[in-house]
């Protein structure tokens, strides 16, 4: 995907989650999905991993990946087709951390740092989850996250969370 005359090509960095519904399903879907978003191009995807819940604990594992998108999308636009991909997924937002057929973060977008409603990036706990960081750092080994550090750095202070590799990319 060239950049457009209008829009210089971004990168954006998408988190993606499942525990419901046959994980390993969704989250393939959605990485098909992703890249076939109009003004997107799937540079890359990480392996997948498998992780215990955060927060409400009492659920499945997550299966979790991260994506790697070059997009002339707006971060507000961007955000509007992963929460549209998610609905066509079957998620229903019932409460936070609740199980979920899908979750779709959007982690990094260049190096902007933002809050704005319905909208903080770099994504407000990334750097401290070890299903972010661990597959981030596959696709991008010197990812520098906005306010926090290297990747690498992060994720030596989550090493009390499981993970476990299933499936290389």
């Amino acid at each position: 995907m060239p950049a457009t005359g209008t829009q210089p090509a971004r990168q954006a960095f998408i988190g993606l989650g499942s525990n419901l519904k046959n994980p390993l399903y969704q989250i393939r879907r959605a990485i098909s999905l992703l890249a076939a978003l109009p003004d997107c191009r799937l540079i890359k995807q990480s392996s997948l991993y498998r992780s215990a819940p955060m927060g409400s604990v009492d659920q499945p594992d997550f299966i979790n990946a991260v994506v790697h998108l070059q997009t002339t999308l707006m971060p507000h636009d961007l955000l509007r087709a992963l929460l549209e991909i998610e609905r066509r997924c079957g998620r229903i937002r019932t409460y936070p951390n609740a199980p979920r057929t899908l979750d779709l973060d959007l982690l990094l977008y260049d190096d902007l740092q933002c809050h704005e409603e319905g909208l903080t990036l770099p994504h407000p706990r990334m750097h401290e989850r070890a299903f972010v960081l661990q597959p981030l750092m596959e696709i991008k080994q010197d990812c520098m996250i906005p306010g926090q550090g290297l990747v690498t750095g992060l994720l030596a202070a989550c090493t009390e969370q499981r993970l476990e590799c299933i499936s290389t990319s």
